[in-house]
């Protein structure tokens, strides 16, 4: 029987995200079953496609929003009813034992034996080859090191200890670096379970380019120039105003 105490409100942005949305709430189906995840918020920034209908079917409610990932994080977040909150990317895909984990983490947080702290995924890319491993090794090593995952590893986090660190920044980008910082390295958990995401991307802009690209975008962050003009140079002249979640 599903322990009805423990109960997630899962939040995911969008912006034209038809060809990976449908897999990405499949993910959810058990956990909705099992009574784990009570409601999916779909944060879209302005969808051209088939996006809203995806939605739909899959019963999530969709709140709209000005396009930015920080902005619809804050939007979907705020219309969340339940104690625990999952962001996640509308292109990333769950292991199927996440629910598991996800309620055993839950369960040492609320009882007690562990400081407040939020829970990230294992980053894997759909895609095979050398260079995705190199990159999802990239991944581990910053993540175990800085603390710093990034939204694509998604983010399991109480209501409390989320309000508590200030939420989600307005931000076109690095709103998941912003948070993660406020949070800190020691009250981050790194799940077992994979965030499969979608090597898109990578393969459309080549591993290599995308990688120097994505360190640069958190080199300027570091550096403190305004998130904005981060987002223009991670989106490119074609992806101008489209900065896609």
């Amino acid at each position: 029987m599903a322990n009805t105490a423990v109960m997630i409100s899962v939040v995911i942005p969008t912006l034209d995200a038809e060809p990976h949305l449908g897999r990405t709430l499949a993910a959810l189906v058990p956990a909705a079953v099992d009574g784990l995840v009570r409601e999916v918020i779909i944060a879209d920034g302005g969808s051209r496609d088939g996006t809203l209908r995806i939605a739909d079917l899959a019963g999530a409610e969709v709140v709209a929003s000005p396009p930015g990932r920080g902005r619809q994080l804050m939007a979907g977040a705020e219309r969340t009813r339940f104690p625990w909150l999952l962001f996640l990317h509308a292109d990333t895909v769950l292991d199927p034992g996440w629910p598991e984990e996800a309620r055993d983490f839950i369960a040492r947080a609320e009882a007690g034996r562990m400081a407040p702290s939020a829970a990230v995924f294992r980053f894997v890319l759909d895609d095979v080859g050398f260079a995705p491993r190199i990159i999802e090794k990239g991944v581990a090593l910053r993540t175990r090191l800085l603390g710093l995952p990034y939204g694509d590893q998604g983010l399991l986090i109480s209501r409390p200890l989320y309000d508590a660190v200030g939420g989600f920044a307005e931000l076109p980008l690095m709103e998941d670096v912003d948070l993660v910082r406020r949070l800190g390295r020691s009250r981050i958990t790194v799940l077992r379970s994979r965030a499969t995401t979608s090597a898109e991307r990578y393969q459309a802009e080549g591993y290599a380019r995308r990688a120097l690209r994505n360190l640069g975008c958190l080199a300027l962050y570091f550096l403190c120039v305004p998130p904005e003009r981060i987002a223009e140079r991670y989106a490119g002249p074609a992806g101008a105003g489209r900065i896609a979640p």
